[in-house]
């Protein structure tokens, strides 16, 4: 009798369980988890870019400092500063 009760207790745990694993297979519940994701991703992308683009400025603050960019004399003193390379 409790061996029987046992596995009936198992059973039907087994079906509810396998009833709420269908469930979250449904097309609702699939889309709004995709959705869910890749909103996250692209946060995550989105936050990305904009390290990049702090550090990049930053790196550009600390070379254009090292090498006189940043002040109007230097421009003035030598016009035609052929050493530093611009990427053309």
């Amino acid at each position: 009798m409790i061996r029987r009760l046992f596995y009936m207790g198992l059973g039907a745990f087994g079906a509810v369980w396998v009833m709420r694993k269908l469930q979250a297979l449904h097309p609702d519940h699939l889309a709004r988890r995709a959705v869910h994701g890749a909103a996250g991703a692209l946060e995550q992308v989105r936050e990305l870019a904009g390290e990049t683009r702090r550090g990049a400025a930053e790196r550009e603050t600390e070379l254009r400092s090292r090498f006189g960019l940043d002040t109007v004399e230097s421009a003035v003193e030598n016009p035609y500063h052929t050493d530093v390379k611009d990427g053309r």
